[in-house]
């Protein structure tokens, strides 16, 4: 039987989004306060995801090991230091977050079964690669708050506290959404950035959370008129609003995730890559954490 393991790391390191053919005001317009010298940093933490068949003992791997492998390859060159002068990777492309994973997969995979390597620049920010080329895949996480009730207008009250419960009371509920929005794109030779992260941040803000923040959404999103905002319903609304500011950065909407409360989430998947072998295709081995 295949296994998927997953080994955590950190490092603690700074960085600098500066290309010298450009000029200052240049690179203050793609890059902005990344700009500023000497740089600004991270605690990284990075999942290592290793694929492999059960061993006599119990084991894909050995961990002790899998941990010498990515201290030595990875983790000991990287903590405490200043990425931009570390490894020549990172003199020739930008040491953005999806760069520095899909380098740390090249560094790895000599000598460790990878299958996806995970890195986080902070709790809202993180890359992950799947050692598909310069594809890559980044992901923002961001909230709002508001409130909704789950009922159909063509049922009577009982039947849709029958099928929705309490959240069927005529006044509402409300909740902290927490949203991830990950997109995919080819990684820029120079630049290290599948799309311009404030203009990713920008879209998110604009399209879903300025509009949703703080509203009834069956009264205040027009959509939400006419569909019951269950969270599976929010989500697919969130990735069609989605889709085409995503495209026009340059990139295509992958996911989006919508956490309701820590009981309940949904996520839900672009056309292109929402068929059931396509999402079954990251997950196919059974899945070990340790």
């Amino acid at each position: 039987m295949k296994c998927i393991i997953n080994r955590r790391a950190q490092f603690s390191a700074s960085h600098r989004y500066w290309l010298p053919e450009l000029s200052e005001a240049e690179n203050l317009e793609q890059f902005g306060a990344c700009t500023r010298y000497p740089g600004h940093g991270h605690n990284y933490v990075l999942y290592v995801s290793m694929v492999g068949e059960l061993d006599e003992y119990g084991m894909v791997l050995n961990l002790s090991d899998v941990k010498q492998v990515i201290k030595r390859e990875v983790t000991s060159q990287l903590d405490f230091s200043y990425l931009n002068h570390v490894w020549q990777e990172f003199q020739d492309t930008l040491p953005t977050t999806e760069q520095m994973a899909r380098v740390i997969w090249q560094r790895l995979a000599p000598h460790l079964p990878l299958v996806r390597i995970q890195l986080f620049e902070h709790p809202e920010l993180w890359a992950d690669y799947y050692g598909n080329g310069m594809e890559a895949y980044l992901t923002i996480s961001t909230h709002f708050s508001a409130a909704h009730r789950l009922a159909r207008p063509d049922l009577s009250y009982e039947e849709n506290c029958e099928i929705y419960g309490k959240c069927a009371r005529p006044n509402g509920h409300g909740h902290n959404y927490h949203l991830e929005v990950t997109i995919k794109g080819n990684i820029d030779p120079r630049t290290g950035m599948i799309a311009d992260l404030v203009a990713f941040q920008k879209a998110v803000d604009d399209y879903v959370v300025e509009p949703f923040d703080h509203t009834f959404l069956n009264k205040d999103i027009p959509y939400f008129a006419e569909v019951v905002p269950t969270a599976e319903n929010i989500a697919v609304h969130i990735r069609d609003l989605l889709q085409e500011p995503i495209r026009q950065i340059g990139a295509r909407l992958h996911r989006v995730k919508l956490i309701e409360s820590p009981n309940n989430s949904c996520e839900v998947y672009c056309a292109e890559d929402a068929s059931v072998a396509a999402i079954a295709g990251l997950r196919e081995p059974a899945l070990v954490e340790v």
